[in-house]
């Protein structure tokens, strides 16, 4: 079973900037994702990233956030940028589909 964790959340301004790094089982050869899940609200897909690093975002966060992943390491890593209040979240990594069970995710707070 695949295990994840997650880390590099905080309190950000808005407009500021955030990287969030998970550690999985392992990465090579599977798509990855970003998932999110704002109080009161559906987990929700942010950006997947390819076993061939073909990236695809969700529309909400295009041109701010980047997603990318280190095979050797087992890493996938999300640096957001022009952090926006809405952007507040519990942020999970897993499989795209995901497939493994969730980790505890990393909590991103955007407030001034």
């Amino acid at each position: 079973q695949e295990r994840f964790v997650e880390s590099g959340g905080g309190l950000v301004q808005p407009g500021g900037s955030l990287l969030l790094s998970c550690v999985a089982s392992r990465t090579g050869g599977y798509d990855m994702g970003w998932y999110r899940q704002a109080p009161g609200k559906q987990r929700e897909l942010v950006s997947r990233i390819s076993s061939s690093k073909y990236k695809r975002y969700a529309d909400f966060v295009k041109g701010r956030f980047t997603i990318s992943r280190d095979d050797d390491k087992n890493t996938i890593s999300l640096q957001m940028n022009a952090l926006e209040t809405e952007d507040t979240a519990v942020y999970y990594c897993n499989n795209f589909p995901q497939i493994g069970h969730w980790g505890q995710g990393t909590l991103v707070t955007v407030s001034s």
